[in-house]
């Protein structure tokens, strides 16, 4: 029996999620994510694949989070034939994020370009467009949860709830090479237990081999109630000196979060009635995607839609879908909270309300997720003097809030008890996704713990048995 796997993206790192499985007749992906970092070196990452992608028979995609699903339509438009597997829910929300995707890559590359030929510099180009996008969603098909099926010759998949993002999975592969069989889980994101709205992760019973997220392998998560104790403050804090929240948010699952905490804090009247925007085209149509998958609701949700409630704040937040809107909000000097979709802050309209609002020191720029290496989004988290947006300087003025609680990641803990579940049955624990320091800080944990674990290099290839 020869079964391999290759760690391609999202080792040692956390952005670009991509890893292949192959056995004697078949080979597949798991995610195919975008890497995220300096427009020069996202280009270059994500236009290159390490395989010929033509040579794929499937890919099994685990959520829609975009640095998991945003290379989709350029391994296609490189040659890709098969089909992406994914649960229902998943293929909902790529129908919406990647064609968004590709249009916020071509909205950047003019924009740039423009700053580019004032400068006597080349234009730049999208790695895909809205076009390419769409044409690729074609190859997806959705799959319900607890149901096994084939994707490729030997390889028979079935889905776990992750409990990470609205339809996000941990998929059990097993891989059959000749007379033996081996059954691969896939941790990579990992959710945690008792968080609002989606269910708590689902745990397989037995497993010879486990890729493990390591995204706060050495950190750990405060109560979200604490959390919610410091959006509270930084509020109230900002809005008495006149000041505007700026909080970057992916468009998934954690817009929907900070959207359900402020409807908290409003109707216990905690904080005051200031508007509310969430400026991203993304975001609505993203709440639509929720309120078609009850499935994925833990049962509190579920009975606030069947009661009427409204959780999401729907009637008391202002969503924003024309551009136009969205440039007259930084023409208003008052207090206000302004969530807006966020690539780790490199991308898309977020990028436009911190060019205007991070030298006033009156204004907060409140961070409600991770923030990957060499982003725009850790540069502010690190509190950088100086950073660069859109090619130009500003000084970085405004307070800067890091809130980690409200996380859909597993921490530390999280992580250790994951895995300790499969203590004396697994074979081996292969830790991905996160930054070094912090693989290395899970690495050590699990082997403490009488765990076997390795931490690959980038394109590094084991054989498994």
């Amino acid at each position: 029996m020869s079964i391999k796997i290759r760690f391609h993206g999202a080792v040692r790192t956390v952005t670009g999620s991509l890893h292949t499985i192959q056995n004697g007749t078949s080979r597949i992906a798991i995610d195919c994510g975008l890497f995220q970092g300096h427009r020069q070196e996202f280009y270059e990452r994500n236009s290159n694949f390490p395989f010929e992608p033509s040579a794929l028979d499937a890919v099994v995609l685990s959520h829609a989070h975009i640095d998991h699903s945003g290379n989709i339509p350029n391994l296609i438009k490189k040659g890709f034939k098969g089909k992406i597997f994914c649960t229902s829910a998943t293929e909902d929300l790529c129908s919406a994020m990647l064609p968004d995707s590709g249009h916020i890559q071509e909205e950047d590359a003019k924009f740039v370009s423009k700053i580019h030929r004032k400068k006597g510099l080349p234009p730049v180009h999208p790695l895909y467009t809205r076009k390419e996008a769409e044409d690729s969603l074609e190859f997806f098909q959705g799959e319900s949860y607890h149901e096994s099926f084939e994707v490729a010759e030997g390889f028979e998949v079935s889905f776990l709830d992750a409990g990470h993002v609205l339809g996000s999975t941990n998929p059990i592969i097993k891989v059959r090479d000749g007379d033996g069989e081996i059954k691969i889980g896939y941790a990579v994101d990992l959710g945690r237990k008792d968080i609002p709205i989606l269910k708590d992760p689902e745990m397989p019973e037995e497993l010879d081999y486990l890729f493990l997220e390591s995204t706060y392998g050495g950190r750990y998560h405060t109560s979200i109630d604490e959390a919610k104790d410091i959006l509270c403050d930084t509020v109230n804090r900002t809005v008495k000196r006149g000041g505007k929240i700026i909080i970057p948010s992916f468009a998934l699952e954690r817009t929907q979060e900070v959207a359900y905490y402020l409807n908290q804090l409003l109707m216990e009247d905690r904080i005051p009635d200031i508007p509310i925007y969430v400026d991203s085209p993304l975001a609505v149509n993203i709440t639509d995607v929720f309120l078609r998958h009850p499935e994925c609701f833990d049962e509190e949700m579920l009975e606030a839609f069947k009661g009427g409630d409204d959780p999401l704040g729907a009637k008391r937040i202002n969503y924003i879908t024309d551009v136009n809107d969205s440039k007259r909000l930084n023409e208003i000097h008052e207090p206000m909270v302004i969530i807006s979709a966020s690539r780790m802050c490199e991308a898309g309209r977020i990028l436009h309300h911190l060019r205007n609002n991070i030298e006033n020191p009156k204004n907060t720029v409140l961070i409600v997720g991770y923030m990957a290496k060499n982003t725009l989004g850790r540069k502010l988290v690190e509190r950088e003097e100086k950073v660069k947006i859109f090619g130009l300087e500003h000084p970085l003025r405004a307070e800067v809030v890091v809130i980690n609680a409200f996380s859909a990641h597993a921490d530390r803990n999280d992580l250790l008890n994951y895995a300790l579940k499969f203590k004396g049955k697994v074979k081996n624990i292969f830790i991905v996704h996160g930054d070094e320091d912090q693989s290395e800080a899970l690495l050590e944990l699990l082997t403490e713990n009488g765990l076997p674990a390795h931490l690959p290099v980038p394109d590094e290839e084991v054989e498994i048995s």
